[in-house]
């Protein structure tokens, strides 16, 4: 593996081909390191640096502070084999990235504080709901608990999302950029399925944010932003959550594949208990190994897709309307479908050996389960969107 160390870097920018090799030649050592992870509940140490050494986590990252300034369709070709490799591991990745992504719209003086060493790895949570901010002299107060926040134990920063009262006009969503050092990290994530991933609540009680380290949700929305003025590049203008959920689907798939992949291996010296036949001569099993692969091909392709016309719009400067901004969305979570679907095929086609802890196929099952209940990919929401927007409805979520 290349390694980018960070005297290497610092005022240099790391590209995304070497970004891409990185993240490929990463997937031996993360299986090795799966079982720990999954004792640990959080992802090992020794992944955490190689995340900051390759300099995975700086695709999106601008490229005056160490990044790749890569394209969204780069995302993909990183999550998908992370995520074969580790499931945990791929979704922490996917939060660094998307959080690095959220920074460049910041002040130039915030980016300079979180980026003055270009390896810090940034987690958040974005449910605005669970916190409130005050204003005070000079910045805000934060109080709130937040959960579900993946990869925050390794991490240096963290994005915390909360409404501000106003006296004139209705609440305001801002997003908070916090050193993880004055969080709370409490330990509550038991889960059946990403243990690796650490997604425990953080707590901050009247926590002081300087005015330069918060941000409204209308810069997150495209057009304007305070980071415009040093970060032109295409890759910042497209609406924030508008992509958010290519990076899970992205994940999702590298899942399925991994999952798949460790079926086909299985496979091939795989008996019936009863018969002693080979089981890959049935030809209703080869049928359904065929849609799997048709499903977790069509998956991909969808998202690669989209972010390439994400990218033309962005390079033309163009703006999104509420169709476009809703199909994004609901293509990710279709896209999740797709795998989540073709995985739950694998498991069909493993059979009772698939009942064994042990067995590589139950952790990726175990590990999709969970990932697709993720917000930015959830079917019936984001399709219910769409919908409304294809028949000229009023879309109902404020991020978009």
């Amino acid at each position: 593996m290349t390694i980018i160390y960070p005297d290497d870097f610092k005022g240099k920018r790391v590209y995304s081909q070497a970004l891409i090799n990185a993240a490929r030649n990463l997937i031996p050592a993360l299986r090795e390191r799966g079982g720990e992870a999954e004792r640990n509940r959080c992802l090992p140490e020794a992944t955490s640096q190689d995340l900051r050494r390759s300099g995975l986590a700086r695709l999106l990252q601008p490229g005056d502070f160490g990044g790749a300034e890569g394209s969204l369709e780069h995302l993909i070709d990183v999550l998908i084999p992370v995520a074969s490799g580790c499931p945990s591991t791929a979704w922490c990745l996917a939060q660094y990235l998307f959080h690095n992504y959220m920074i460049a719209r910041w002040p130039l003086e915030a980016q300079r504080e979180v980026w003055a060493d270009p390896t810090n790895l940034v987690s958040g949570i974005l449910v605005p709901r669970l916190g409130k901010g005050r204003q005070v002299d000079g910045g805000y107060e934060l109080t709130g608990q937040w959960p579900f926040v993946s990869g925050v134990q390794p991490s240096d920063w963290c994005i915390l999302s909360g409404m501000v009262e106003q006296e004139a006009a209705p609440d305001e969503e801002r997003y908070f950029l916090v050193p993880t050092s004055s969080l709370t990290i409490i330990d509550t994530w038991n889960p059946i399925g990403l243990h690796g991933s650490g997604s425990h609540d953080v707590k901050v009680e009247g926590l002081f944010i300087p005015d330069h380290l918060s941000l409204s949700i209308k810069h997150m929305k495209g057009g304007d932003f305070p980071g415009k003025a040093v970060n032109r590049n295409a890759i910042f203008r497209p609406p924030l959550h508008m992509i958010s959920g290519i990076l899970p689907a992205a994940c999702l798939i590298g899942m399925a594949e991994g999952m798949f992949e460790n079926f086909l291996f299985q496979s091939r010296d795989r008996k019936a208990l009863r018969t002693s036949e080979d089981t890959a001569s049935y030809p209703t099993h080869q049928m359904r190994v065929g849609e799997v692969s048709a499903s977790l091909q069509a998956a991909e392709m969808l998202i690669r897709a989209d972010c390439r016309e994400i990218m033309e719009f962005a390079a033309a400067d163009s703006t999104y309307s509420a169709i476009e901004r809703s199909n994004y969305r609901s293509n990710s979570a279709y896209a999740g479908q797709l795998a989540r679907r073709a995985s739950e095929v694998v498991w069909d086609l493993i059979g009772a050996r698939g009942a064994y802890a042990t067995n590589l196929i139950a952790s990726f099952y175990r590990d999709i389960a969970v990932a697709s209940r993720h917000t930015a990919i959830n079917w019936e929401v984001n399709a219910t969107e769409h919908g409304r927007a294809r028949l000229r409805l009023p879309l109902t979520n404020p991020s978009l």
